[in-house]
């Protein structure tokens, strides 16, 4: 009972650090597949000083949950790891690519291009492989007697591609409202007219997946269909979150758009937990079985519930200091 306890309390500890990461880190990733699109140089700026003060800050989340996850459910690591260590390998080159390019684009004079390249390509293909290695877990793993027995490429299936694509048109539309929010003048604009092809995009993506991932698992479609009363409140609330990104656009309304996605994302996450709940290794394996031990999960868990409210502290404090409109010829740098 204790282990049952404290594996409740680490899941929703890593749960809560994957939706942190995935809101906070999104939005900057978004604005770096949007770069290349921009109207002008100028606006690449003011594109990349509104994330600049923020964007390190948001990436603790990813080691928060990738760390917590080693150290309460080490069986998970030693079965998605080797399943997923292509997908894992392009998100982290990505991200050292998009990372470099924050700290040499402002300096570079006759080679800025290439780290604009470098800015827009890191986070696109970061955010891809993130949406891959999700339509993966949603795939399910091969394993044998607790090992995975798959292939290298298994990942990458059409299922995971449309998953990939469809976390990189969320990211977009993530970065377009947060430059609605944080900007003015002809980027704005420019972030206004390019929401609602972008809702259209996750709308039409997210259909199809819908659509197609319970035939890629019979306990999916099992769990949604018998239980349509309950379930289904989230499909609903994830609607009602896109009318309300429709709405706020056509109405020029700055800060509800960026709100508004975040509970889309919100609601999405919630249905992909509920789906695969409690299976953390799917098909096969539950939070439990790929728990630690107890004594581990207690030495851990008190250590991180001082660092938790610490890192809440200084990413609030953060985006405090660094409020309001983003100009052109202002920024961090």
């Amino acid at each position: 009972m204790e282990l049952f306890n404290l594996s409740l309390i680490w899941a929703f500890i890593i749960g809560f650090g994957v939706i942190m990461y995935v809101l906070m880190d999104g939005f900057d990733l978004g604005v770096g597949i949007l770069f290349p699109f921009a109207p002008t140089e100028t606006d690449r700026d003011t594109m990349m000083n509104t994330v600049a003060p923020v964007w390190d800050g948001n990436e603790t989340w990813l080691v928060l949950g990738g760390a917590g996850l080693l150290a309460a459910f080490p069986l998970v690591y030693s079965i998605i790891l080797p399943a997923l260590y292509i997908g894992v390998f392009l998100m982290l080159a990505g991200l050292i690519f998009r990372g470099v390019a924050f700290e040499f684009r402002f300096k570079a004079r006759t080679s800025r291009y290439l780290w604009n390249w470098a800015f827009a390509g890191g986070s696109t293909i970061a955010a891809f492989a993130q949406g891959a290695v999700v339509g993966a877990y949603i795939q399910g793993f091969e394993t044998t007697n607790g090992a995975y027995s798959g292939g290298a490429l298994d990942w990458l299936t059409p299922f995971t591609v449309l998953t990939g694509l469809g976390l990189l048109a969320g990211y977009a539309l993530l970065g377009s409202t947060w430059l609605i929010m944080k900007t003015e003048g002809r980027l704005q604009e420019w972030a206004y007219r390019i929401t609602t092809p972008l809702l259209i995009a996750v709308l039409v993506i997210f259909a199809i997946i819908s659509v197609w991932t319970p035939f890629v698992d019979d306990m999916v479609r099992e769990r949604w269909f018998d239980h349509i009363t309950v379930i289904w409140v989230l499909p609903a609330l994830t609607l009602l979150c896109a009318f309300q990104i429709w709405r706020s656009v056509r109405n020029r309304f700055e800060g509800m758009p960026f709100v508004a996605t975040m509970g889309l994302f919100i609601t999405t996450y919630l249905g992909l937990i509920v789906s695969r709940w409690p299976y953390v290794v799917p098909p096969e394996y539950t939070l439990w079985d790929a728990a630690s031990a107890y004594e581990s999960q207690l030495f851990l868990l008190l250590g991180l519930l001082f660092v938790i409210p610490i890192v809440l502290t200084y990413t609030a404090w953060t985006y405090w200091v660094f409020r309001g409109k983003v100009r052109a010829g202002e920024g961090y740098h």
